[in-house]
């Protein structure tokens, strides 16, 4: 399998990952023009070589250093990727048993392979959204209750 179409996990960084990773992301950040390249000299080990890198990857990389600032470990999905069960709850914090029961309630698209199912990750963050969305519009009808109630909110 290609670096392409697999998931990266990185753990938790320690002390001196962090204090790197704050200063790199503060750096980084100065020198980013929202939707331009930015070309870099990588200098490692007496050789030097120029590299230009998207928009889109810089703000990644500045989203991995500011995770990796704040002491998280990051993994990267890419969205195209089928996940087992596992790691589709994982992506969603729920227990696989709550999963299987999205899946088998067609919440979310899934596929069997044999008797496992996999999960594509565009279909787990789209599920996301749409929860996330569900779960906005609730709060905003309870505060606009509330307010309609005079309880100070």
């Amino acid at each position: 399998m290609s670096r392409a179409t697999t998931a990266h996990r990185a753990p938790p960084p320690n002390q001196a990952e962090i204090t790197l990773a704050r200063s790199s992301a503060q750096r980084l950040g100065s020198l980013v023009r929202r939707s331009e390249p930015l070309r870099v000299r990588v200098i490692d080990r007496g050789q030097e070589a120029p590299i230009e890198l998207p928009a889109v990857a810089i703000d990644l990389l500045l989203d991995i250093l500011g995770a990796m600032a704040a002491g998280q470990g990051v993994t990267i999905i890419p969205e195209n990727a089928e996940l087992t069960t596992v790691q589709a709850a994982g992506v969603l914090n729920v227990s696989r048993p709550f999963l299987i029961k999205l899946l088998e309630d067609n919440a979310i698209p899934h596929r069997k392979v044999g008797k496992h199912r996999r999960v594509r990750m565009e279909d787990v963050m789209a599920y996301k959204a749409r929860i996330d969305r569900d779960r906005e519009a609730v709060l905003d009808a309870l505060v606009a209750d509330a307010q309609e109630q005079g309880m100070g909110y």
